[in-house]
Parts: structure tokens; sequence; C-alpha cells
């Protein structure tokens, strides 16, 4: 069964070739999500070509011309035609349209055509992300979705990123490693420059990349920031479903979920669903806590309808690594290790969705944002050392790190390339009492994988590394922060295509990139500490959420519920590895895989995990049988 395609654009040059590629684009089967959603949009060229084609499955797709300039924005919602044009009309460069752009949510992708320039972004969280490939015959184009570029151009599939993907962590530069030779990733924060050809001549200049955001200087106040972030938040949540009379709102009873449910309410929908599943463990605070914000939400606000609290009894969700054929239904960009969670969120949006619900918001994003990694103390010991070592030790004491260990880490200022060429090991990685202060998280090569795919996944890192790969931010903590974020924001994406398969539109809020640099804009100090929760949310919330709610200081893990999945679902794990696609390029040794099967308590599965050797097995078989034969015919639309 064919994967089903998140919704798409692709920008095409303006040439007779160009119309011809918009001729072979794939076509999603829309009779697969609820309702048959879907259409197409096509921005023409001036002279009628299509220039944006795009499949808006869920998004809506904004655009406005105005001589030779246009503007695309593609979103959550429409962008009115007044707002199109005071951002566009007057703009000289890319870096005045820039600086409009800011007043928006930073949740779309820009497609703007500039001073004879067609240039493209996504966002700076990566919860958009650009591509880009060359046609044999129509030269450079560029889409959201690799897939589709590798379905036009061709491309075959790439061994040595497939095999990075088995990795639970892929840091940066090598996430932007695409799973097919000769689509290129454009690095979030960064643009896409596409020159036009020049006059006399029949071939355009290759494209380049641009910068276009920077993160801001930690320079505010807690005070300060968490008003600015306060308003970035209840912006977001506006633009998802501002106006939206039915929506829902996963409910975990952490404080990420919470503070959502509130902004949503915010926005005084007719309906609002609350959606709760119940935790096996007998000692998990979620559900306790996921009632008290449901009762706290009813309120005595007469204007304000009553939530609907719908909890799902723990046996009826499913363990990990349950159906993991169903995993098929999607295609995502890239493998996900959150793919054998796939069961348990298709259930907890099929029950938002038959709610009526319209629009659906998670908390995701909001532990890589707000709880703060210790590794952003090694930067605030440059400029203050005392309060670092300060907060470092209360840190120290909570997690068990030796103080050896600790000072010769703080100490450490090994450069980045240095780090990524030893980020991987064939030795075993110790998970507690190791201080995490470097570039990024060690990590181990499993057991299962081959020589060969040791030998792929080790030269990927070192020609990275050879390559004097540069970080996100010259600040290790700041690197670290930015790329977790950005790493979520890849992540969030399964939820986003599941949530398409059923019909019902997923956001993830603080993915926002004006969430993001609410966040980063607040002194380190103050923006995270060892002795309070998320403070910087905490203080943002303050008069949308109360302050009962505000006082949770822990969080829930459901790690047993994946251990026992490995158990309860060991014959599909046999069946998956049973004629291994992951075997067949060289990548897996499927006898050993087996064998850890029937031996879903094996120490080997407790010190490596699998989840992600499972995800990059589900992907492969998806998208080798990914495309639909029927095409696509354009009709164009002026800009």
């Amino acid at each position: 069964m064919p994967g089903l395609l998140r919704d798409y654009f692709v920008v095409l040059p303006d040439s007779v070739a160009g119309h011809a590629v918009a001729g072979q684009l794939p076509v999603p089967d829309t009779t697969r999500t609820a309702g048959g959603a879907g259409g197409t949009v096509t921005v023409a060229h001036p002279c009628g070509r299509p220039w944006v084609v795009a499949r808006p499955l869920v998004r809506k797709v904004s655009h406005l011309r105005r001589g030779d300039d246009a503007l695309v924005l593609i979103g959550p919602d429409r962008v009115p035609e007044a707002v199109l044009a005071g951002l566009l009309e007057g703009v000289r460069d890319r870096a005045g349209l820039e600086r409009r752009l800011a007043r928006l949510p930073g949740l779309h992708h820009v497609i703007a055509h500039l001073s004879g320039e067609t240039w493209i972004r996504g966002t700076a969280s990566g919860l958009r992300r650009i591509y880009h490939a060359r046609h044999a015959e129509a030269g450079t184009i560029a889409s959201d979705r690799p897939a589709v570029l590798a379905h036009l151009t061709g491309a075959p599939l790439d061994d040595g990123a497939l095999a990075l993907r088995m990795l639970d962590f892929l840091p940066h530069p090598l996430s932007r490693r695409v799973l097919w030779r000769g689509v290129h990733e454009t690095g979030a924060g960064y643009g896409l420059a596409l020159p036009a050809a020049a006059p006399g001549t029949a071939a355009a200049p290759g494209p380049r990349e641009y910068r276009w955001w920077e993160p801001p200087p930690p320079e505010l106040s807690l005070a300060e920031g968490a008003r600015r972030l306060g308003d970035a938040v209840a912006a977001s949540v506006r633009a998802h479903i501002g106006g939206l009379d039915r929506i829902s709102c996963e409910l975990s009873g952490g404080l990420d979920s919470t503070t959502l449910t509130f902004a949503a309410r915010a926005t005084g929908p007719a309906e609002l669903s609350l959606l709760t599943v119940a935790a096996r463990d007998r000692y998990s605070e979620d559900e306790t806590w996921a009632r008290r914000a449901a009762e706290a939400a009813h309120g005595g606000d007469t204007d304000t309808p009553t939530p609907a609290h719908h909890i799902i009894p723990a046996d009826q969700a499913p363990y990990f690594y349950a159906d993991l054929a169903a995993t098929s239904a999607e295609l995502n960009d890239e493998p996900l290790p959150v793919a054998p969670g796939r069961a348990r969120a298709h259930l907890l949006l099929s029950r938002a969705h038959a709610t009526g619900s319209r629009y659906h918001l998670t908390g995701y994003g909001g532990d890589e944002l707000f709880l703060g990694l210790p590794h952003a103390y090694q930067d605030l010991f440059h400029g203050n050392p005392l309060t670092a070592w300060n907060h470092l030790s209360g840190l120290r004491h909570q997690l068990g790190w030796p103080l050896l260990p600790t000072l010769k880490a703080l100490l450490n200022r090994s450069t980045f390339p240095r780090w990524l060429a030893g980020a991987v090991t064939t030795e075993p990685q110790p998970v507690t009492r190791t201080p995490l202060l470097s570039w990024g998280v060690r990590q181990s090569l499993r057991p299962w994988f081959t020589d060969h795919a040791n030998a792929l996944i080790t030269e990927e890192f070192r020609a990275a590394a050879a390559g004097q790969a540069e970080p996100i931010d010259r600040w290790r903590g700041r690197h670290v922060d930015i790329d977790a974020v950005r790493m979520g924001a890849r992540h969030f994406q399964a939820m986003e295509d599941i949530g398409m398969t059923i019909g019902l539109p997923v956001a993830a809020p603080f993915y926002d990139d004006r969430v993001l640099e609410a966040t980063l804009a607040v002194r380190l100090e103050e923006r995270i500490s060892p002795w309070r929760y998320k403070p910087l949310l905490v203080e943002a919330m303050r008069g949308v959420v109360p302050d009962a709610l505000l006082a949770r200081t822990t969080k829930d893990h459901m790690s047993s519920d994946e251990h026992q999945g490995l158990r309860e679902h060991a014959p599909e794990l046999a069946d998956l590895w049973t004629g291994s696609r992951l075997a067949e390029h060289g990548l897996v040794d499927a006898r050993h895989l087996l064998r850890l099967a029937a031996e879903p308590f094996s120490p080997v599965l407790v010190e490596h995990s699998i989840s992600s050797t499972v995800a990059g097995e589900t992907w492969l078989r998806t998208a080798e049988n990914a495309w639909p034969t029927s095409q696509l015919t354009p009709t164009i639309s002026e800009a």
C-alpha cells in the first residue's frame, strides 16, 4: 500500500520544461483521508506557466502579485489580501520583507519573487523545511517534500543517510542528510535563492543558500521575557484555531498541554474537547493533574463553554510497537523514532476527530524549549562562572554527577568538528552519572548493526567533521538548545501526517518561530534553573493558567509501555525482521534482531533502544512503494 503524501508544494522555473514537470507531480490519494479533502492550487509566473503548485490538504495557500513581485505564504490559515499587500508593497529586498514577516506568527513557508529572483524558506524552528534537486531538463526545483523531488528526478535511496537514521539522535549538520541522492535540504534558518537566467542565456545559475534568521541575544529579564512569550503563544494558538467552532486539545496533565488547553479556551470556541490517555502505571500523576486542569477549565465564566473531558482508559491504549504495518499509511520525509508509537497517537487523534474537532493542539516542543539542557551552563560559565557553578552544583546533586568529571566537562574546550568526529562509538554509553556539557550526546552503535552500517555511519560523522562543520551557534548551550528544538520539530511531522490520514489538522504551537525567539531572548540564568520547573513558561502563563496548576514540578514517562510493547508485539517484530529491507541493504543483522524479538527483556534491549531501527525498517518498506500511478494536470491560477 503506498504511503499517503502530506500536503506538499513545488516551486518550478519559468520554462517549458518546468511546465512539463508540473504534469508529472504525484497525486496524494485523498480518498484515504476523512472527507477526501484536497485540491490543487497553482500560482503562475507572469507568462502563465506554473510557478508554485501546491496540494494543501490541511494548510492554506495565500498569494499576491504586484507587478513583477509576488509573495506566497503557506501556513495554518489564510492570510488576508490586505495583510499580504502590506508585506509586499514597497519592499525592496529580502531583508526588508523579512522585517515585515516578523509581524506574523512564525509558522509559514515563504515563497517570494523580488528583483528578478525567487527565494524560498521554511521556519527557524525546523517545523517547515525546504529541499531542492536538479531536474535533467528543468534545472533546479524546490519543494517542502524530499520524496516529491526524488519522484520527479528519479533519485535513488542513499544507504549512508539511511544508516544514519538508525541512530536515536542525529545531530546537526547530519540531520540535513536527505534519504535520496541528489536531493538536498536547506538548513533551518537559511533560505534558498533561485536566480533567474541572464538575458540571452538558456540556463539559470545554480541555487544558493542565505541566512535569514539569527537567534536573539539573551538579554531580557524573566518578567519581560514571560510577557513576550505569553503573547507569542497566544498568537500562535490564534493562528491555528482562531474562529473555529470545534477544537480539541491533548491534555496529558503536563504543564505544556495544560498551557495550550487554557490558551485554546481563551479563543472562545463553541466546543472544546480535552483528551487524556490514562496511564497503566499506578504511580503516574498525569491523569490526576489532567482532571484538575479540566475541572479548572470549567471555571465560573458563563461566557465560556464548558470543555468536555474525554479520558481514554489505559487498557484501550496500545503499547508501543502495536500495528507496525499501519505506518505504511504515511510517507514521512525520513524515518522517525516516534513511529513505534503510531498506534497510540492514531487512537488519540481518532477520538479527537470523533468529537467533531476541526483542529487539534498538542504540547509538543515544550520540553525542548523550557526544561533547559545542562549544556547551557557552559555558556553561562563564560560570563558568570559563580552563578553557573552554583546552578550546576544543584543540578549535579540531583543527577548524581561526580565532582571531578563535572569540572573536567565544564572546562573542556573541544571544537564542534572535533566533538562531531567522536560522537559515535562502538562502546556502550553510561546512561547516568555522565556530565552532559558538550556539543551534544555521544551515541553507541547498536550490536545488530552490520560492519557495513557501522562503517557508513562512522564515515558520515568523520566526513562532516573533516569538512569543518559549523555549529548552529558558537555557544555550546545555545547550539544544543536550538538543535533539540529542530529535532523535535522533525519528529512532530509523524503526528501531522497521522492527523492528515484521519482528516484532522494537528498543531504544535510551541514550534512557532516567535515562541522560539521569545524563549532564547531571556537571560540564561533566569530561563532555566535546577530549583524551578520550566520557570519561563510558568511566569508566561500566570493569569491564563490557574496558579495551582502551574505549581506542578513533576513529569511522567512511558518507558514501561515501551518495554512491555516489546513483549506484547514480539510476533509482529519477528515478522518485520523476516525479509528485512534494512538487511537487504546490508545495514542490520536480521538473525540478531529475530533473536531479540524472541527475548524482549534481553539486557541488550535495556541498554540499546530498538525504536529507530524499527522506524527505519517500516519507513523503507513504505518508501519503496510510495507512488500512485495517476498524474496531476495543473490548472493555472493567476497570483
